[in-house]
């Protein structure tokens, strides 16, 4: 079984990923760590050095690898990933997809709280960082809205949400 955690940055994908895994048996996998890891760069750098595209093209094709690779896993994807090159609708084939729902004060929030920068947020004021999520995430929501489960972030109960991914096993 593939589980895919999709849903804006702070929503806790990897998290939540860590403890279903735990709990599913399944290994657990990061889309932004394996990026790093593969790239020997940050993403905040490699953002700054060659830009989104770039970034996002890389990034499909370690998702594409790691699909390939893990018949089973639970992996946290980037917040974005769902929204470029066919990315939700591969994720929807290859497993289950799970949204985690956040609003934008709660995302502010635990982005002020936050030790690690993040591209998108980098830089701007707190208004304009909740403009900037609140924008982003009307974006969004066409790509995360396809998602096969859908679960409220701000306090996510693991119980209640391995019992949701168990019943569409």
């Amino acid at each position: 079984m593939r589980l895919f955690l999709v849903g804006y940055m702070y929503c806790g994908k990897s998290t939540v990923g860590r403890q279903l895994a735990a709990r599913l048996g399944l290994r657990f996998l990061d889309l932004d760590q394996l990026f790093e890891e593969r790239y020997r760069l940050t993403i905040p750098i490699f953002f700054n050095k060659y830009g989104e595209q770039a970034f996002r093209q890389l990034e499909s094709q370690l998702l594409r690898l790691a699909i390939s690779n893990n018949p089973d896993m639970v992996l946290s994807t980037g917040g974005g990933t769902p929204c470029f090159n066919d990315n939700m609708a591969l994720m929807n084939r290859s497993g289950i997809t799970l949204y985690l729902e956040l609003d934008p004060d709660s995302i502010c929030a635990r982005a002020a709280v936050s030790k690690k920068q993040r591209p998108l947020l980098a830089g701007i004021s707190p208004e304009q960082r909740r403009a900037t999520v609140a924008a982003q995430l009307d974006l969004r929501m066409p790509y995360y809205s396809q998602a096969q489960l859908r679960v409220d972030a701000k306090s996510p109960n693991i119980d209640d949400i391995e019992a949701l991914v168990k019943g569409l096993l």
